[in-house]
């Protein structure tokens, strides 16, 4: 494994591990994040884990990329010995046509019926390799080669908060109303993202994600319950 630690900017190191993405990549890039959670490097603010990267953020006051370079090198080490215990999350998704824009055209698309479009996408235990874009979203993998689709050509300048969408070998969720170009094939009533909650994103890199289909009065049974404060969801397992 080849390992490329370098500075990015003036207050930031990056930590590369190859240029694809796939979940052993990923594993590593959390292992890294655990592994400098744990270390408590003075000057050390924030660690971002990207597909393939983990970018470490500090404080120029307190240290340089020089030093912590020097630091962070012989921590990579030890990344294969570190066993990263995931959430399970179980998402609710109502993929009936009024909430799902696109459902139709994937199904013709991909030479599949709108039953089978979702049963393929909620059969998958999706991972999230990071959050981006939006504060909250999250890029998750593998979505079955069956439903590998290019982006749109032309990108929706308003997508729906909650949009359940998909695009290449990925899945997400629009936590807020914004543009977009992914294809639009369900909706959840969940908040991804509240900036009251301590972590305020829902999801981490590295949990696992599981759709559940749920029917047009279970989405609107639920909006209600969480309007109301009564739904609570939590995940099973506990990150490291």
């Amino acid at each position: 494994m080849s390992i490329k630690i370098s500075a990015s900017g003036d207050t930031a190191v990056i930590v590369e591990f190859g240029d694809e993405v796939n979940r052993e990549l990923s594993n590593l890039v959390l292992s890294a994040d655990a592994t400098m959670e744990s270390s408590n490097i003075p000057g050390v603010i924030e660690t971002l884990p990207t597909f393939r990267s983990l970018l470490v953020q500090y404080d120029p006051l307190v240290t340089t990329s020089e030093q912590l370079i020097a630091k962070i090198s012989p921590l990579m080490d030890t990344l294969a010995s570190h066993e990263y215990c995931a959430r399970s999350w179980h998402i609710p998704v109502c993929y009936e046509e009024e909430y799902a824009a696109d459902i139709t055209q994937v199904a013709t698309a991909t030479g599949h019926t709108v039953e089978q479009v979702i049963q393929i996408h909620s059969d998958v235990l999706y991972h999230v390799y990071m959050l981006g874009f939006l504060p909250g979203l999250a890029y998750m993998g593998d979505l079955p080669e069956a439903l590998h689709l290019p982006r749109l050509t032309n990108p929706r300048t308003r997508v729906p908060a909650g949009s359940v969408s998909i695009a290449t070998s990925l899945t997400t969720i629009y936590p807020y109303e914004s543009p977009g170009g992914w294809h639009l094939i369900g909706t959840t009533p969940l908040n991804l993202f509240d900036i009251k909650q301590t972590p305020p994103a829902l999801f981490a890199p590295g949990d696992l994600i599981k759709f559940e289909p749920i029917s047009s009065a279970e989405l609107i049974n639920i909006s209600q319950q969480i309007s109301r404060g009564e739904y609570c969801l939590k995940p099973e397992g506990t990150p490291t």
